[in-house]
């Protein structure tokens, strides 16, 4: 059977059409049965109309109205016509509907295991079983439109910088970047193991060692790590790396390309350049490096805030332990259980407790009203505006434990109380990193962004001698509390990457072993360059108003990294792990 060629998609047709003859090809969307009349809404990837089908015999067959069933593939041949103005919904396809002169089934639809139209909740994981059922709802076509959008307004922006788009190898080798890499055994070489990238890091390099001078890539990256709403096994990367820059060339780019995409797809005018945030500042005032700065309720380090009273604070805080504090806005108006509540919240996210008060025109009340002096509780007044009607909170412990909670606890009491704005979008960079983390378990220190990040010029000397104080050419940008990118310049010499191996705990032997090759590069002329990557499905997400990157990719893993619609993965056929020379455990 020929497919009827069709003249027009379903969403492009409004009233300067009306009266032209017109054949579409779509999925029926819904349909009403009136009695002698039939109201289909046909729907594409372009939008949906409404067609009018009488009783008339389908093209092929006997098929009639009746026949219809929901998201079968129609062909409908008719006519333009314009709706009654008091029947008009805007000036596309809703002011108009399709007259049907004859039609046709392309396919047909068996029963559909969930309802797309969304009216009756089904279950995500039979929406990822039926992927291909699930993009059909608009919304979700919607948002994969948007990221082709997006990914086609970067990459004119960019090749409008000068960047050159280059390809690099999937099949790698092994290197420790963070993550647990993705093994693909090799056939031909028997032993011998490829590592699915975490990321393009010292390809990008060797890119500009080799002249490149901007490269860019729409990448695919891989990490074996527990996922959550915003992490899947496999993600994509604009990833991009520039010569002869320094941190403040690689940030204004950045900004460039997030107000052109910003421009593109929202229609949004983002104003640059955004602000910095020195990373131990945003951890003092937020309690993380990537804080949501739409609205107010900053922390405060109050272990000198004045008079302690509680012989339990002033214990923990001489036992190496922090007192931070934050205020809820109207919190005052909340019941004893509503505080409760809040209380054991903090318990669930780490806290030993969280001590609370009212505060009020006459006073403070609450356990903290008696456990400060006054002139605790007017730091608390300059340094976090607690005012009339305002809930206190404070808690104590170690810094790690306390910042985490305090931040979690902030973010779900602003979104409680209505306190974020909507469609609104705040940038920050956090700059200044620490160089390195201590690892307390394995008492040496690892790379806080990764080993070939270049440090503070002024902080050198302190690379063997104080390595925790040491800071990083690295930046991160950070939108309404998500991270949507990170880089840093780059070491470029290899005599400062070797000392930066050795702080890391790697000898020559090893380095030579795993890095050999950049080692290498770096000897024959390496230009001063530094980058970033930007996770695309996070940027996505967030143009399109969604927390969870999975409605952002076309196929997503569940946070079980597994498919449950092609029920990846799998076991394979013995004989395919004999040729790879492998075998399994019990």
């Amino acid at each position: 059977m020929a497919t009827p060629k069709r003249t027009h998609t379903c969403g492009e047709l409004g009233l300067q059409h009306d009266g032209a003859e017109v054949v579409l090809n779509g999925w029926v969307a819904s349909k009403r049965d009136l009695g002698g009349l039939t109201f289909v809404h046909l729907r594409d990837r372009f939008g949906a109309v409404q067609v009018v089908l009488s009783d008339l015999a389908a093209e092929h067959g006997d098929l009639t109205p009746a026949d219809i069933r929901a998201e079968s593939v129609l062909s409908i041949r008719g006519t333009v016509r314009a709706r009654p103005e008091n029947q008009r919904k805007g000036d596309g396809t809703g002011a108009i509907e399709i007259d049907a002169v004859t039609w046709q089934r392309l396919a047909g639809c068996e029963p559909l295991p969930f309802d797309l139209s969304m009216r009756t909740p089904s279950h995500e994981e039979t929406r990822l079983a039926h992927r291909y059922l699930d993009l059909r709802r608009p919304e979700l076509m919607d948002k994969l439109v948007l990221r082709h959008r997006a990914l086609q307004a970067c990459r004119r922006h960019l090749d409008a910088e000068g960047f050159l788009e280059v390809e690099t190898p999937v099949l790698t080798r092994s290197t420790p970047e963070g993550a647990r890499d993705f093994l693909v055994p090799s056939r031909i070489h028997r032993g011998g193991f490829y590592a699915l990238p975490q990321s393009p890091q010292l390809f990008k390099q060797l890119l500009m060692v080799a002249g490149a001078d901007r490269y860019m890539q729409v990448v695919r990256c891989f990490r074996d790590e527990d996922l959550r709403a915003d992490r899947q096994p496999e993600f994509t990367q604009i990833d991009l790396e520039l010569s002869f820059v320094d941190s403040d060339d690689v940030m204004s780019m950045a900004e460039r390309l997030m107000a052109a995409l910003w421009k593109e797809a929202l229609g949004v005018e983002l104003t640059t350049p955004f602000r910095r945030l020195p990373y131990a500042e945003a951890m003092e005032r937020w309690g993380c490096d990537k804080p949501d700065l739409r609205f107010g309720m900053e922390l405060a380090d109050l272990a000198t805030a004045g008079e302690i009273r509680f012989d339990f604070l002033t214990a923990s805080i001489a036992d190496g332990g922090v007192l931070k504090g934050m205020v809820l806005p109207g919190g005052a108006g909340r019941s004893r259980k509503q505080i409760d509540a809040i209380v054991d919240r903090g318990k669930q996210l780490g806290l030993g407790g969280l001590l609370w008060g009212k505060v009020t025109a006459s006073g403070w009340t609450g356990p903290a009203a008696k456990g400060f002096g006054d002139d605790f509780k007017a730091t608390v007044a300059e340094q976090l505006g607690a005012a009339d009607g305002d809930l206190f909170m404070a808690a104590t412990g170690a810094r790690t434990v306390v910042d985490t909670a305090l931040d979690r606890l902030r973010r779900e009491l602003a979104a409680e109380q209505d306190m974020i704005p909507a469609d609104a979008f705040d940038f920050c960079w956090i700059v200044d990193f620490p160089l390195l983390d201590h690892d307390e378990d394995q008492d040496r220190y690892v790379a806080t962004h990764h080993p070939f990040t270049a440090p503070v010029d002024e902080d050198l000397d302190r690379l063997e001698t104080e390595p925790g104080a040491v800071r990083a050419r690295a930046y991160d940008l950070v939108c309404n509390g998500v991270e949507l990118g990170g880089g840093s310049i780059r070491i470029h010499t290899p005599e400062l990457q070797q000392r930066m191996f050795r702080a890391l705990g790697i000898d020559e032997a090893e380095a030579a072993e795993k890095f050999g090759f950049l080692l290498k590069a770096l000897t024959y002329g390496a230009p001063p360059h530094g980058g970033i990557a930007f996770g695309f499905d996070r940027l996505v997400a967030m143009l399109s108003g969604t927390d969870a990157i999975r409605d952002v990719i076309a196929f997503p893993k569940t946070t079980s990294a597994s498919c449950l619609m092609t029920e990846a993965p799998a076991a394979v056929d013995p004989a395919q792990l004999d040729e790879l020379h492998l075998g399994l455990k019990d």
